[in-house]
């Protein structure tokens, strides 16, 4: 029984030292793609949509950066939902610094579901001029050549929408530092892998663009109102429609800032339950990417079987050689912000475990100030638990008929 156990955890040790030598390989891949010039001309005009609710630390140079675009025709449109909301001043501020670009910002208390964020695309949609439509999330920064990048691939009739990695920026504090790392060392090279081999079948929130004959046949933003992962969900919807999802070759910035460890544990344990709601069989089977944690029960068994403290130390000591590659691999080619921590990476990495178990105790989930409950492919729950500062802040309760229910994708 103890022989089999062992076997077992070699195998899949080994599959986990597999795993970062193929994402090494996907990070190289991937960097030289980004060096390749992008088209320059007879690219169509766009619509950039970014939905906001409140402050957050560098609203104001993210939200600047996509308005400052080496593009020639564009409309960048901002949105929020409050009058209230204290963002306002910073975007009027952002409007007024480019007083020759066409730049709007809506005002709009209508709620079509539980996802805030779609409700205010589905209100920012209305004013659209533009037939390719640009969503990105109000905590990612770009480069002036961001909108060539993402347009380009629509040149080809094919591709109905497109996607961007990102990589994080995260210097406030520890909690920041280790959020940063998550998606440097674990998430963007993990989305790697699965692109050299396969077409692609869902958007990143860092961008998820669109055509706007796409969006319609796929029933608008109003099918993803009770979706949590609307990005997802809208890349894989599209592809559903005979349209191919693009990954454009270009990485933004997304700053990373966590008030503490508490916090980056509720938020990456939102990110792994939905995750989980929309692709369980590779949640399950992504515990390979955990390989320091499976290096120490490798060790265990290591010195079980041999006495040797000499060889049970080789596990971790393989684990902790490949993550430091892989680390300085993205921190060289992809990352945005060159902040190497290779001494973070065991706490990364155990912290990581962390999530991964508490993903498993429970479908709850925290986004701002709501409560919500995530099923199969990431649908809200319609009898979802509230909490007051929401429900004092969108006027809907717990009752059903208080909020419309779109049709599902």
């Amino acid at each position: 029984m103890l022989s089999t156990f062992s076997f077992a955890m070699a195998g899949i040790f080994i599959a986990s030292c597999l795993y970062l030598l193929l994402a090494i390989v996907g990070v190289l891949w991937f960097a030289r793609e980004t060096r390749k010039p992008t088209a320059s001309s007879d690219l169509m005009p766009v619509t950039v949509l970014k939905p906001i609710c409140g402050l957050e630390p560098g609203l104001m140079e993210n939200l600047r950066s996509f308005c400052d675009q080496d593009y020639t025709i564009y409309q960048v449109i901002f949105a929020v939902r409050d009058p209230k909301d204290p963002a306002i001043p910073v975007i009027e501020k952002v409007i007024a610094a480019f007083p020759g670009k066409d730049l709007s910002l809506v005002i709009n208390e209508q709620v079509l579901g539980r996802n805030l964020k779609v409700s205010n695309l589905f209100n920012m949609f209305k004013t659209a001029r533009h037939n390719i439509l640009v969503v990105a999330d109000s905590d990612m920064r770009v480069g002036r050549d961001y909108l060539r990048a993402v347009a380009a691939p629509f040149q080809n009739p094919e591709v109905g929408a497109a996607t961007c990695l990102y990589s994080g920026v995260g210097t406030k504090n520890l909690a920041s530092r280790i959020g940063a790392m998550f998606i440097n060392d674990w998430f963007l090279p993990s989305a790697l892998i699965p692109a050299q081999f396969v077409d692609l079948k869902f958007c990143l929130g860092a961008t998820m663009a669109i055509r706007r004959e796409a969006l319609i046949k796929i029933g608008g933003f109003e099918a993803l109102a009770n979706i949590l992962a609307d990005d997802y969900m809208l890349g894989n919807a599209t592809t559903k429609q005979g349209y191919k999802v693009a990954l454009v070759p270009y990485v933004v910035e997304n700053m990373v800032f966590e008030d503490n460890l508490k916090s980056l544990f509720l938020h990456e344990t939102r990110w792994a339950r939905t995750i989980r709601s929309v692709q369980p069989g590779g949640y399950a089977l992504s515990f390979i990417t955990e390989i320091f944690p499976l290096s120490l029960l490798a060790a265990i068994m290591v010195y079980v079987q041999t006495s040797s403290l000499l060889w049970a130390v080789l596990p971790p000591a393989a684990a902790l050689l490949l993550r430091t590659a892989l680390h300085y691999v993205v921190q060289n080619t992809l990352a945005r912000s060159k902040a190497s921590s290779p001494w973070l990476i065991p706490v990364r990495d155990l912290f990581s475990l962390a999530v991964r178990i508490g993903s498993f105790f429970g479908r709850e989930v925290r986004w701002r100030d709501q409560v919500m409950t995530v099923r199969p492919n990431s649908h809200l729950d319609s009898s979802i638990k509230l909490s007051p500062a929401w429900t004092e802040q969108t006027g809907i309760s717990n009752e059903k008929d208080t909020i419309s229910q779109p049709t599902y994708i």
